[in-house]
């Protein structure tokens, strides 16, 4: 028979690694979710279509837009995916006790980075892509991408050194 002692540690050990393996997949999802973010959002640029939807938060005819406004709708609901996981994994990363200060710095700047995107993407719009808010975009852009990708490294790094101190 086990003690009561031992089952509320065996309890928080699989808590625990069920919070670090969420902060895992939240983290990874987020790079897949962002880098499909940016894919996207450079077709639109290239294609010349990154004013087809003049509104914003959302484009003419509300929440389903009819298809002239469906690729940059699409690229909308992407960013608002991304930025959620983003937010997510900062918060799973604050709350896993063996998270150390880069990847809580990591994610947290991701967090502030994805808010600053969304700010930007907002005035790309209302100032009718203005070249140099447009550049701009794509350069938070880039540090989001590394700040997400440093924050997934980290992740399954904590994973990785937990497992080796065990044995």
């Amino acid at each position: 028979m086990y003690s009561s002692r031992a089952c509320t540690i065996r309890h928080a050990r699989l808590v625990y690694s069920r919070i670090k393996l969420a902060l895992q997949y939240l983290a990874l999802s987020a790079l897949i979710v962002l880098y499909s973010l940016m894919f996207v959002g450079g077709y639109i640029s290239a294609a010349g279509l990154g004013l087809t939807c003049p509104e914003w938060p959302l484009c003419p005819n509300g929440v389903l837009p009819s298809e002239e406004y469906f690729i940059e709708w699409v690229h909308r609901l992407v960013a608002a995916t991304a930025g959620t996981l983003i937010v997510a994994t900062s918060v799973a990363c604050w709350i896993n006790k063996n998270a150390g200060r880069k990847i809580k710095f990591t994610s947290t700047f991701a967090a502030a980075l994805v808010v600053t995107q969304i700010t930007l993407g907002a005035l790309v719009i209302d100032l009718k892509l203005h070249a140099v808010l447009v550049a701009i975009h794509l350069g938070v852009g880039i540090l989001l991408f590394a700040m997400v990708l440093l924050t997934t490294l980290f992740a399954f790094k904590i994973a990785k050194s937990t497992i080796t101190t065990r044995t």
